[in-house]
């Protein structure tokens, strides 16, 4: 189905006599398109929306996202992409498989900036978790807004506790305390030190 479409087509498409086409391109209600001929199309895409809905939505991709706090946790981040990969491919969907290796506060970690972009852009039409805080730690239900908006499909695999959540809360609270502390100290100052290393031990006996 051609997407851009004359004046005919146009009214044809809407139902609507040309004239009246014309009308509510004059009034600005309707802008068109213009070739690099100088010749007026109309994009049907706008016009009618629904009859192309189908298309966009059969090439738009499953992203599985997959996340761990540190690298001694490789091994955890590789079972995760191993459950997200047999699930998806199990639903025969096509998708891609999207994993960083750091904090759930980092918001400027490489996967989901990719992944944010691809959802933004309009390629993704269904996002998989394994668990929700492996999206963020504060924030998810931002990022889930933003697939509402943009009508992604987001899937959460496990919705129970997760297994390593209190080791990555407790790396996520040390590394809040470490930033404000070394801009409270000084990152060098021994007050900044020995507060780390105070809440490390805390964090350690908690664990």
């Amino acid at each position: 189905m051609d997407r851009y479409v004359s004046i005919g087509d146009a009214a044809k498409a809407l139902g609507v006599s040309i004239t009246t086409l014309r009308r509510w391109e004059a009034s600005g209600k309707l802008v068109p398109e213009h070739t690099a001929g100088g010749h007026r199309r109309y994009d049907l895409a706008k016009l009618r929306p629904e009859m192309f809905r189908g298309e966009e939505d059969a090439a738009r991709r499953t992203v599985a996202y997959a996340r761990v706090s540190s690298h001694d946790q490789k091994d955890d981040l590789e079972r995760q992409k191993q459950v997200l990969e047999r699930y998806c491919a199990q639903q025969g969907w096509t998708f891609e498989v999207i994993s960083d290796l750091g904090s759930g506060m980092n918001y400027h970690k490489k996967g989901l900036k990719k992944l944010l972009d691809a959802v933004i852009d309009g390629q993704v039409g269904r996002l998989v978790l394994t668990h929700k805080d492996r999206l963020l730690r504060f924030g998810a239900e931002l990022v889930f807004a933003i697939c509402e908006a943009k009508d992604v499909e987001v899937l959460i695999l496990n919705q129970g506790k997760d297994t390593t959540f209190e080791e990555d809360l407790a790396k996520d609270v040390l590394e809040i305390i470490t930033v404000f502390s070394a801009r409270l100290y000084g990152s060098r100052s021994r007050k900044n030190q020995k507060l780390i290393d105070g809440v490390k031990k805390a964090v350690e006996d908690a664990t």
